[in-house]
């Protein structure tokens, strides 16, 4: 028997094996059972190129619990080790036995191998006060190979009892982590989680629980959509099922494959699991893939593999790199040009998914200033009658009746139909068309778009009266006095709150409300900032009053004129309470005492 230290050169030194190189203890079954699949794949390498002869169909990864061992094992039928191969690649962290392999056989073999990440095995500390491997070399006339560590730098290397080829990996669980781990039902739900598509067989109590062949490793050609309706069930099963698919298939400039789906997704940005899931050549890695996919694209579902995503070295995080900006900004294109293809190849049905697909092609506009470049012709907006039409569509409609006398397009939209039922209803009166921008980051994606498209801004339809949100070259002029003016005016501010209205007195069209309540377009989008969490544009400027407008012209005017001072009062409080009650700001007190007024006047 042979006694030896186990090797960590000082370049290479790990803060350190047991419990801090990694932060979810339970990844060690993936790490174990990534490593027994990397030695099943080096063997079939080395069939294909001619270097071993035996039959390997049958190659498969045992995991087995025995409770009153108090162990898991992690066995395989793959390359095996030498006595002089453990030494190397198990008591030297310094090396990496997959990485030297992959360079060995480079220009033979293209396959990528699990294991270049290295340190695997080592996780296997987190749960086991002691482990053992049993390991023979698929080289003829090798010796079987048995290895003991409690966890220290001391090893025990001696000859081994296993009569075939490939390694059994042995955990003897420590007390507090025998419960937990010694439970088929969680074993198997670990595997489940993390070896689902491992290219190996993985075999659990008699039963194989990989799919060793996922949709995202075959050609699209190759699949139909029932093909990908079934992954999709499998990966989220009870749920409805996504709208459509999109095969991402690429190994240049970076080696990327994958399926994402569109769920069906409300206007609602939601931080729900079961989304996308990151593998690196099949082995998960991780749910939270905010660093590779576009902020917006979170709300997608799938699988995306690539082995050109740096990780850190238990697997378990994403690093910064390039090629991370390259694989974000291709999938990005790809989500774009599939629902261009979409709207190109059958209009109608790109119109039955807008209400899903709003959401996230909105704020991926918002976000991503590539994206909407490539978007912006394939936005809808949806008008009060429910038909829709790209922006500049809407744009071009409204250019001969709603452009003011800057020529400037002036798109009415309404965020709450109900609510501005009356400000709808005046502006179709008035000939005027509106749309429905009521989705979270509508009234962000309003001045946006003014951005986007030239000569046109966006007011919402209760904004301020009609004829100022949309401006002619007309001049009306009133038909009280100055003095008369005046003294409404006077009236008007003796009853309301001057710090919450900025009380206007204009010349309107005489159809026009007496008395309305507007929120000007920027105090609007200044809201929506701050309800977003958002710092404002130009700094808290604190303009948060309303605006209280009195139309001269309107009839009512001039009757109140003629009454005497206390009915004038009395009259002008009961149109502020009209106008208040259409902006549903009428409340309490308030409220009351606009309803007895009603019931004294019939």
């Amino acid at each position: 028997m042979k006694t030896g230290q186990i090797s960590v050169q000082s370049e290479n030194i790990f803060p350190i094996i047991k419990k801090f190189l990694y932060t979810d203890q339970e990844i060690f079954l993936r790490e174990l059972v990534s490593n027994a699949v990397d030695a099943t794949k080096k063997l079939s390498t080395l069939s294909r190129v001619g270097e071993f002869e035996d039959n390997i169909d049958n190659c498969k990864v045992e995991v087995k619990i025995d409770e009153k061992k108090k162990t898991i094992t992690i066995s395989d039928s793959g390359i095996g080790m030498t006595e002089e191969e453990v030494e190397k690649y198990i008591t030297q962290l310094a090396f990496s036995g997959a990485t030297e392999f992959v360079e060995k056989w480079k220009d033979k073999e293209p396959d990528q191998m699990i294991g270049h990440f290295g340190l695997g095995f080592y996780s296997a500390f987190m749960v086991a006060k002691n482990v053992t491997i049993q390991t023979k070399s698929f080289q003829k006339g090798s010796e079987a190979v048995e290895w003991n560590c409690d966890g220290s730098t001391t090893y025990t290397l001696d000859k081994g009892k296993r009569k075939k080829r490939g390694t059994d990996i042995i955990l003897h669980l420590t007390d507090e982590d025998a419960e937990a781990y010694l439970s088929q039902w969680k074993v198997k739900e670990l595997l489940r989680k993390y070896c689902r598509f491992l290219p190996i067989p993985v075999e659990f109590e008699g039963e194989v629980i990989n799919n060793t062949n996922p949709i995202w490793t075959k050609k699209p050609g190759e699949l139909t959509d029932e093909d990908y309706k079934k992954f999709y069930q499998e990966l989220y099963p009870m749920q409805e099922a996504p709208l459509f698919q999109i095969h991402i298939n690429t190994d240049y400039p970076f080696n990327l494959t994958g399926v994402l789906y569109f769920p069906k997704i409300n206007q609602a940005l939601d931080n729900r699991k079961d989304r996308v899931q990151l593998y690196c050549n099949q082995v998960f890695v991780t749910e939270d893939v905010k660093d590779v996919l576009p902020e917006y694209l979170v709300l997608l579902q799938g699988v995306i593999d690539s082995p050109d995503i740096p990780l850190n070295v238990s697997r378990s995080a994403l690093q910064s790199d390039l090629n991370v900006k390259k694989i974000t900004s291709h999938i990005s294109k790809k989500v774009s040009d599939k629902l261009q293809e979409i709207f190109n190849l059958d209009r109608a049905d790109y119109e039955s998914k807008w209400e899903y697909l709003d959401l996230i092609t909105k704020y991926g506009m918002l976000s991503d200033e590539k994206f909407a470049e490539r978007m912006k012709d394939f936005c809808l907006v949806k008008t009060t009658e429910g038909k829709l039409h790209t922006i500049q569509e809407w744009i071009d409609h409204c250019k001969l009746n709603q452009t003011d006398k800057n020529g400037e397009t002036v798109v009415l939209y309404a965020t709450d139909l109900s609510a501005q039922h009356m400000s709808v209803k005046n502006a179709k009166d008035m000939g005027y068309e509106v749309v429905v921008l009521d989705g979270q980051l509508d009234v962000h994606f309003a001045g946006f778009a003014e951005g986007k498209f030239e000569k046109t801004k966006f007011r919402c339809v209760d904004g301020g009266p009609m004829d100022q949100l949309i401006e002619k070259d007309v001049t009306i002029e009133s038909v009280l006095t100055k003095e008369q003016q005046e003294e409404i005016e006077k009236q008007v501010k003796s009853i309301i709150n001057e710090v919450a209205f900025d009380v206007k007195m204009e010349s309107m069209p005489p159809q026009q409300e007496f008395i309305s309540i507007h929120r000007s377009e920027w105090e609007r989008r200044m809201d929506e900032y701050a309800k977003m969490g958002q710092s404002m544009p130009f700094g808290d400027l604190g303009l948060k009053k309303q605006t209280m407008v009195i139309n001269s012209n309107n009839p009512i005017a001039s009757k109140i004129l003629q009454k005497s001072e206390l009915e004038q009062k009395e009259s002008i409080q009961y149109c502020i309470d009209l106008a208040l009650l259409e902006k549903q700001q009428l409340k309490g007190e308030a409220l009351e005492r606009f309803i007895l007024k009603a019931k004294q006047l019939l």
